[in-house]
């Protein structure tokens, strides 16, 4: 592994509130830019690209805001190859002093000269010269980007790269527009220019890397390794179409990957998660479970092989650690997949301390309720203990319950029971489906019970929670509490109601015996 003062440093071109911004859904005002702004600064990215300042009042405000609170990273505004943009770029740039950047660009592929620009090579030539030019008057931190440049003939690309040096340029981004390349192509690309540009050194190669084909952080890499100096990428992986080069994925990669990639970047890690969250926030546009390093599945674990793996020893199934990027822990997660050590040593957590056999009645029922929802929370397993482990021994057993029921119908419950072993089975019309359950329940059992309070709830969150049913039952001057969960209300109500039958059962039976003595 290559030593930390041995690594080169990739400077982190932060594009979110421009090329990000542009994207459907992704619209911020002035003051949502501002927040992420200062998320970035926290990040350390070194430029952070705030807008396009002649595409709106807006967007020149918001660049403006920037250049004037932002202290740290250098700050961008993009202009199209014309007097009027980079005059307008720099009257909101002109505020963050030396740290004020100019980036300016033309296409240069025969495609967008053609269809697009409607002019011929040696006019875009002049146009990006003389724009760079322009820019240089106002700032010696001037970008030029050659839009469409792996679609752009190599010895036009090399005489367009060299010309905008010549002409003050300080950084030249050699973009995938529209994520058409490929990362071995790219580097032959990059190592091109670098070969055949005699003046290359005078200026920091950028890229700018789209994600058509899903490859623009592969892309980003390869061009690093054949001689980039900035990568210009977005928090999320935003922008226009299917997005820019993910920041996150980006940077995770060189920090993990250390061994064979001696890069490094300035990004202060632990603020990603943040970056992340905020982002996501205020536009409104949530990140895919599954989405390298920031998704909700980025560090969790469901697989009863993975689970021991990680119990054992963390790095079996993790090559970052949750912290790195701004997250506390990993997570267990428990579902139908999750295997006995993961339940075990997450009981253990919660307070419970089982034997081998209680172990796996509680397991047992665990499993059956996986399979009826997509995430087990610690809710449920403190229902499940409940229920299952510590519960009185049971003269009463609920088998299945059927219920019709409906606007202008009248509920009606089947229920069906084990009393002392044997079954019993009988239906009852009812006020809705709990009272006819409920009144089912009183006939099997020849109850005289009343039921004093009857409550409900959501152990946990989402439409496929368990239920939590609670219900206080007197006989004579006996009082008892029952609870029941489930997935379905009608069921965990009677359970409830059974647990509390078998409570007075058990009352009933200590007092005789107390008696007899």
């Amino acid at each position: 592994m290559a030593k930390k003062d041995a690594l080169k440093t990739i400077k982190i071109f932060d594009t979110t509130l421009r090329d990000g911004e542009q994207a459907p859904g992704n619209s911020m005002n002035i003051e949502e830019k501002l927040r992420i702004a200062k998320q970035l600064e926290k990040l350390k990215v070194d430029v952070i690209e705030a807008g396009f300042p002649i595409a709106s009042d807006g967007d020149f405000e918001a660049v403006k805001r920037i250049a004037k609170e932002i202290r740290g990273p250098e700050i961008a505004g993009l202009c199209r190859s014309s007097e009027k943009d980079i005059d307008r770029a720099w009257e909101a740039l002109q505020y963050a002093g030396e740290r004020g950047r100019i980036h300016t660009f033309i296409a240069t592929s025969d495609i967008h000269m053609k269809y697009k620009l409607k002019m011929e090579p040696s006019r875009v030539l002049e146009a990006a010269v003389k724009a760079v030019k322009r820019a240089k008057s106002f700032t010696p931190n001037v970008e030029f980007s050659c839009e469409d440049a792996v679609r752009t003939r190599l010895p036009f690309l090399a005489e367009v790269v060299a010309a905008v040096i010549d002409a003050g340029a300080t950084t030249v981004n050699i973009p995938d527009t529209v994520g058409y390349t490929i990362p071995f192509e790219y580097f032959n690309i990059i190592k091109y220019l670098k070969d055949n540009v005699a003046n290359i050194e005078q200026a920091v190669i950028s890229v700018h890397c789209h994600n058509d084909l899903g490859l623009s952080v592969a892309n980003s890499i390869a061009a690093i390794q054949a001689g980039a100096g900035q990568v210009e990428c977005t928090i999320n992986g935003i922008g226009e179409r299917a997005g820019n080069c993910s920041l996150e994925e980006f940077v995770m990669a060189l920090r993990t990957r250390h061994d064979i990639l001696p890069f490094r970047t300035n990004v202060v890690t632990e603020q990603i998660m943040p970056a992340s969250r905020l982002l996501s926030t205020i536009t409104g546009i949530m990140v895919q479970p599954n989405k390298s390093v920031v998704g909700a599945n980025a560090f969790a674990h469901e697989s009863g092989i993975h689970q021991h793996g990680m119990l054992m020893d963390k790095s079996t199934y993790e090559i970052m650690t949750p912290e790195s990027i701004g997250l506390k822990t990993s997570s267990l997660v428990l579902g139908k997949h999750s295997g006995r050590h993961a339940f075990k040593k997450r009981l253990e957590e919660l307070g419970y301390e089982l034997n081998d056999a209680d172990l796996n009645k509680a397991f047992n029922r665990f499993k059956t309720l996986a399979d009826l929802k997509k995430e087990v929370f610690d809710e449920d397993l403190d229902a499940i203990m409940t229920e299952e482990i510590t519960r009185e021994e049971e003269k009463y057993k609920l088998d299945h319950i059927t219920v019709t029921c409906g606007s202008f119908a009248v509920a009606t419950a089947t229920v069906q029971m084990e009393i002392e072993g044997k079954p019993f089975r009988t239906a009852e019309l009812g006020d809705g489906p709990v009272d006819a359950t409920l009144k089912a329940i009183k006939k099997l059992t020849k109850c005289k019970a009343k039921l004093l309070t009857y409550n409900v709830g959501a152990i946990t969150s989402g439409t496929d929670a368990q239920g939590e049913v609670t219900v206080k039952v007197a006989e004579g001057d006996r009082t008892v509490t029952g609870r029941g969960s489930s997935t379905d209300i009608i069921e965990a109500s009677a359970k409830a109601f059974i647990n509390a039958l078998n409570r007075l059962d058990v009352m009933k039976e200590r007092f005789e015996e107390r008696n007899a003595l």
